[in-house]
């Protein structure tokens, strides 16, 4: 009876997630067909086509190893997290600005109507449901609208208004009676072209002179035709060979220039080389725009060759995560004996709900399995499910349908869901080599201890290789894990107290 309401269950997300992809199919039905067509384009062969060019295409394959080296795909993760938020996220993170010109007074803005934006423009922001800016806002809007034009790099996670803010941006500078191409927008994929120009819709609503164009490939025109869209966006291939080969587009008319997801553009072969080839065609007063969720060596040397003169936005790493979660371990011989502590520790406290990570699908598969056999509620989530699918099935988990989430890394990343008290580690996260993923661990277990509660964090360690890598990820933290009996009920009690 468990293992069919489990496989009830499934049912349901699938059909959840088949909804959300019909209703994704009839938003590409609206996109506009001045241009020369609807834009049709499958996600796969828009990356292959597009990564075609002396790049390397992934395949299920590689999801399946990714998710095995304790990997994940950008580019999916940054369009699950559109797809799943629906609000902005009260983002706890500090924000340090530095300007290109320290003399210079630095403004920020706590209301829309500071930044005197034309009115059809200020009606879409808030027929968005932005009633005021949030911190990147703040602090983004005064620079990329001041005059005259200032570049940025910034940083900013899923969730903090970004896109919404150099969409502004693009809006307040485009001139809608000269009927050319004025902001161009990168993005690394064609589905988050296709959000971003979401957002381009909702907020120029107001503002029907205003058009848009989609430089994706199974968009086709007509060689020697030119585009009268004063707004494109599109993926790096695309939009060089618009500017280039094809003259769709005179870049030296281009007044705003956005590359969207640097991380996510560099982790794609081909991407970098294409950006920095599009930015040198353009003028030398184009004002350029920069954005990305992490700031490793290599994001860095990548801005620094896209944007000049840059102002830069960057979030203080956030130090508490771990303060508000208590740390345990569970040491098991075996896969079975795992699965029985983590049965005791979920008879003996009182969880709302729960996330598992584990190393690879098949082992997500079979615990998800077990756990429906002694009647918990299971989700599950792993790389070969389509994006849309994944996001249905975390919908799920978010309403309270299902009180388990067995997944792989691919959820580690970005998902705040409010009930969630407990994170098990059923695998340690490691990198490829066998070492501890750290960053990885941090964002698994901040999973739980989020929006001010206490959380706990369970890890399970069954073998010398696994309780070394658990001894090095509490030096790294500088944060003691105790070791919990599993099987002594009262103690695991306890823990909760």
């Amino acid at each position: 009876m468990a293992t069919d309401s489990w496989a009830l269950a499934v049912d349901e997300q699938e059909a959840a997630a088949e909804s959300l992809s019909n209703l994704h199919l009839k938003e590409e039905r609206h996109k506009p067909e001045s241009n020369g067509g609807v834009v049709k384009a499958e996600y796969n062969a828009e990356k292959t086509e597009e990564e075609g060019k002396g790049a390397v295409v992934k395949t299920e394959d590689n999801t399946e190893k990714s998710e095995d080296e304790g990997k994940e795909d950008r580019a999916a993760q940054s369009l699950l997290n559109k797809l799943i938020r629906s609000n902005l996220v009260d983002n706890t993170n500090q924000v340090e600005v530095l300007q290109r010109d320290p003399t210079s007074p630095l403004y920020s803005v706590k209301s829309f109507e500071e930044l005197r934006l034309k009115p059809q423009l200020l009606q879409g922001v808030y027929a968005m449901g932005f009633n005021r800016p949030s911190k990147i806002q703040e602090n983004a809007l005064p620079m990329m609208l001041a005059e005259p034009p200032q570049n940025l790099i910034a940083q900013s996670q899923s969730g903090t208004g970004k896109t919404a803010a150099f969409v502004l941006a693009m809006l307040s500078r485009v001139e809608p009676e000269n009927r050319y191409p004025q902001c161009l927008c990168l993005s690394p994929t064609y589905e988050l072209a296709l959000q971003t120009g979401k957002v381009i819709e909702q907020m120029g609503r107001f503002y029907p002179e205003l058009n848009l164009s989609y430089a994706v490939r199974g968009n086709k025109l007509e060689r020697g035709q030119k585009i009268s869209e004063q707004i494109v966006i599109g993926t790096p291939g695309t939009v060089l060979d618009w500017c280039s080969k094809l003259k769709f587009i005179d870049p030296k008319k281009i007044k705003v220039f956005v590359l969207d997801e640097a991380d996510v553009m560099i982790a794609t072969q081909g991407h970098q080389d294409q950006s920095i080839r599009i930015q040198r065609m353009l003028p030398r007063d184009c004002q350029m725009l920069l954005f990305s969720a992490t700031f490793e060596d290599s994001v860095w040397k990548f801005a620094e060759k896209v944007v000049p003169d840059p102002n830069v936005i960057k979030l203080k790493r956030e130090e508490e995560t771990l303060d508000t979660i208590k740390q345990y371990y569970v040491v098991c011989n075996s896969r079975e004996e795992k699965f029985l502590a983590l049965c005791n520790i979920y008879g003996a406290i009182t969880i709302a709900q729960a996330m598992i990570f584990c190393h690879t699908r098949k082992t997500a598969g079979w615990l998800a399995g077990e756990l429906s056999k002694e009647g918990h509620q299971v989700a599950l989530l792993s790389g070969e499910m389509m994006v849309e699918q994944r996001a249905a099935v975390i919908e799920r988990f978010r309403e309270g349908k299902e009180k388990v989430l067995v997944t792989t890394n691919v959820c580690a990343r970005g998902i705040d869901v409010e009930q969630v008290s407990v994170v098990i580690n059923f695998d340690l996260p490691v990198d490829k080599d066998g070492n501890p993923d750290n960053e990885t661990y941090l964002h698994r277990i901040g999973r739980t201890g989020r929006f001010g509660k206490r959380g706990l964090a369970v890890n399970m360690v069954d073998s010398k290789h696994s309780m070394n890598i658990l001894n090095r990820i509490q030096e790294h933290f500088n944060k003691k894990i105790d070791k919990l009996n599993a099987h002594d009920l009262d103690e695991i009690e306890k823990i909760t107290n």
